[in-house]
């Protein structure tokens, strides 16, 4: 059988229990490498002979190999515009999140930018929120988090001044989020911590979708949390952050 008729496009990973399942056994595998009509990109995972792989070739690949996996969190938000507000930060790494343990080869195929696996999101509803983006010559369908999920899955993981002021330019951004689609975000979301900071943000920045978010069907649990030391307490959200950022004063960044 012709390597073509197994579909396996230029840029697709496989390994070999994937080509055992379309009747491709090792010997035939081992056939394919001298011949180079396969590559080895790692151990275990190969693909055509091709130009450089790009991410997007990665995650892709991992749901053809039945992993469930999304980009999210800043990837996300500047893949929806919001690139020039995430100019502050560590890592410009792609933010993919999964339900499962990713196999360890996604941090070794060396494309660039590189990975940044977020261990857990905070949402009980593993797909609501997702939308699929087109990429490369067949239009492979990429799971990407909607805006509102990704703002949600920043919230998550913020625990620094620096970080709470860049969402909070950020958010001034977001005037047009889909307060429907907010709503059921906010209510399947298991992080206290994102849905007070989510909504804290929203409300300093004053968009008039705020308006139709029903806070009172939100689980924001009971007492304090302290996003940030040193910060002050919006007695709302009951969360600790920035002076400047509640008194909408906020300090240069960059």
């Amino acid at each position: 059988m012709a390597i073509l008729d197994l579909e396996i496009f230029e840029g697709l990973l496989v390994d070999r229990a994937w080509l055992k399942g379309r009747g491709i056994e090792n010997t035939t595998v081992d056939y394919y490498l001298r011949s180079g009509k396969l590559e080895a990109v790692v151990h275990g995972i190969y693909r055509k002979p091709g130009p450089p792989l790009k991410w997007q070739n990665v995650v892709y690949s991992l749901t053809l190999l039945g992993y469930d996996v999304h980009v999210g969190h800043m990837t996300a938000l500047a893949y929806h515009g919001y690139a020039h507000f995430l100019t502050l930060g560590k890592s410009q790494s792609i933010r993919l999140f999964s339900t499962q343990k990713l196999p360890a080869w996604v941090e070794k195929v060396g494309t660039n930018p590189g990975f940044s696996i977020m261990k857990s999101g905070p949402f009980a509803d593993a797909v609501v929120g997702l939308i699929d983006v087109p990429f490369g010559t067949w239009d492979w369908p990429i799971h990407y988090s909607s805006p509102e999920r990704a703002f949600i899955e920043l919230t998550s993981t913020i625990d620094t001044r620096e970080e709470i002021l860049q969402a909070s330019l950020t958010m001034e951004g977001a005037a047009n989020l889909r307060p429907t689609l907010l709503q059921e975000l906010l209510e399947s979301s298991t992080s206290i911590k994102a849905k007070r900071l989510f909504l804290w943000l929203s409300k300093t920045a004053g968009h008039a979708w705020y308006q139709h978010v029903d806070v009172s069907k939100i689980d924001l649990g009971v007492g304090k949390r302290q996003i940030v030391p040193g910060g002050k307490l919006d007695t709302e959200f009951l969360i600790t952050v920035p002076k400047e950022a509640q008194d909408g004063q906020q300090e240069p960044i960059f």
